[in-house]
């Protein structure tokens, strides 16, 4: 998979691009700020573009404005963003119509690289990875919709939020597969997505409690 890499301090940057090339990532192009990050990403039209969330010129939230640039443009590319900071309104912003293909990383929670290396691959697959932080944060105050769900049923949520397949939600929590897939189906039941695809009914149920959370902490 080819990627383009958005990130302004070199020696993180670097780390990336090593860890990305031993995976057997094919790293094409890398920026050093926003501006640059959507040339490059334009001029070579990649799989997967990861990158910082702050970046020059305005060192706030250049990298994620970029990413949505990127999305809107290309809604194909895939993006992982990567973060120093919990913030669940550029989350919202950045999945605005669709959590494929999208995911949201704290940088001092990844610990693990092969962890991380899959977190990109699901990424880059279309499906998505929000980390565990920014998931708890909106499920610590679910809506009225929500509220209807059991502990067990938002914790198949969270798991869904950050782009675990039913198999992987079920080696998490430790249940089986049949009891993980009848949790989502009761979770779409109560917030009564309806129709289309299992994968789009489950991005939706996702982006019902990001909406709803990002409301409420605005």
């Amino acid at each position: 998979m080819r990627v383009v890499i958005g990130e302004d301090q070199v020696l993180f940057r670097e780390g990336l691009r090593r860890v990305l090339i031993d995976a057997h990532f094919e790293v094409v192009a890398e920026a050093g700020d926003a501006d640059d990050l959507v040339r490059k990403v334009d001029a070579h039209r990649p799989d997967i573009v990861v990158t910082d969330v702050r970046m020059p010129p305005g060192y706030a939230d250049d990298g994620l404005r970029a990413a949505c640039i990127i999305r809107q443009r290309h809604p194909g590319i895939a993006v992982l963003v990567l973060s120093q900071y919990v913030a669940t309104r550029p989350a919202l912003d950045l999945i605005a119509e669709s959590a494929e293909g999208v995911g949201y990383l704290l940088k001092d929670r990844v610990r693990d690289l092969d962890q991380f290396v899959d977190a990109v691959r699901r990424v880059a697959a279309g499906g998505s990875a929000l980390d565990p932080e920014i998931v708890s944060r909106l499920l610590g105050r679910p809506r009225r919709a929500l509220d209807e769900l059991t502990a067990r049923e938002r914790e198949v949520l969270g798991c869904m939020a950050e782009g675990h397949s039913n198999h992987g939600i079920a080696t998490i929590l430790v249940v089986t597969d049949d009891a993980v897939e009848k949790h989502v189906g009761s979770i779409l039941r109560k917030l009564d997505i309806r129709g289309g695809a299992d994968r789009n009914r489950r991005v939706t149920a996702v982006l019902v409690f990001l909406r709803d959370q990002a409301a409420h902490s605005g």
